[in-house]
């Protein structure tokens, strides 16, 4: 029997060493998706890294993630809030009972566009850093100081405090019942993207989505500690379920799955 028209389905195949998702529409192929399956050193992952050594020539430094290729961090990327976080992890490292949130961080200076990476960076110096590119080939991951963690509706910026808003989301009175909504339930010096996606759900299942980010976060504090790093302190969600995070909405009538571990 096949599907009817005005179907909306979603396929995973899950393999060895892939992830096929197939979105189909009516009955036809619309969005096709392949992702390899290994979790070593994936975009978004979060570590404590040492810094090995500072490259003034490309306003760059060699961090250590505990990958075979030391990772690479442009001065650009380092992200404007890097002395904040840098000294927020300092304070975590020294004194693990405290600093358990952002409530009371006091912030340091943003640092300049034009600035130098030997400025803000020591070798050997302990740094938060998230993989924004795997490596390839003779290649390190490609990493960033600047901190996100993704929820079906939001997205989480620690060290910030804004509010933005996807700009496919057009309807003025939509955009600013989503901000008030965060506003109410979003912690301070936590900022927040609202994803197209948020358009026209209801409160409770935004307020769920941020507190579940906010676990992730809660639980990524908690692991900057130790005195051995480099250190992952968190793990962006396997490729399953932030593909499915990522495409799958309430227009969807069945997700079709081959893994029973993965679906359940």
């Amino acid at each position: 029997m096949g599907i009817k028209d005005n179907r909306k389905d979603l396929f995973v195949n899950i393999g060895q060493s892939e992830i096929e998702i197939a979105l189909q529409e009516e009955g036809s192929l619309v969005e096709f998706h392949r992702e390899t399956t290994s979790n070593e050193f994936a975009v978004g992952d979060i570590y404590l890294a040492r810094v090995k050594k500072i490259l003034p020539g490309l306003n760059a430094a060699f961090v250590d993630v505990g990958h075979e290729k030391d990772a690479f961090l442009h001065y650009l990327d380092l992200g404007p809030r890097i002395k904040t976080i840098s000294k927020f992890v300092k304070n975590r490292l020294q004194s693990n009972s405290k600093f358990k949130n952002l409530d009371t961080l006091n912030y340091e200076n943003e640092i300049s566009k034009n600035g130098n990476i030997k400025e803000i960076l020591s070798v050997n110096q302990i740094i938060l850093v998230q993989i924004m590119k795997e490596s390839i080939s003779t290649k390190g991951p490609r990493v960033t100081g600047e901190i996100s963690l993704a929820g079906r509706f939001i997205v989480l910026i620690p060290f910030s405090d804004q509010i933005m808003i996807s700009q496919k989301i057009k309807n003025e009175k939509e955009r600013i019942r989503l901000k008030e909504i965060i506003r109410k339930f979003k912690p301070k010096n936590i900022g927040v993207i609202i994803r197209t996606i948020a358009e026209n759900q209801r409160e409770e299942e935004l307020k769920v989505d941020l507190q579940n980010v906010l676990e992730r976060w809660n639980q990524t504090i908690v692991n900057i500690s130790g005195i051995k790093f480099p250190k992952k302190v968190a793990s962006e969600l396997n490729r399953i379920t932030s593909l499915i995070r990522d495409l799958f909405n309430d227009t969807f009538d069945s997700i079709y799955i081959n893994d029973e571990e993965s679906y359940n």
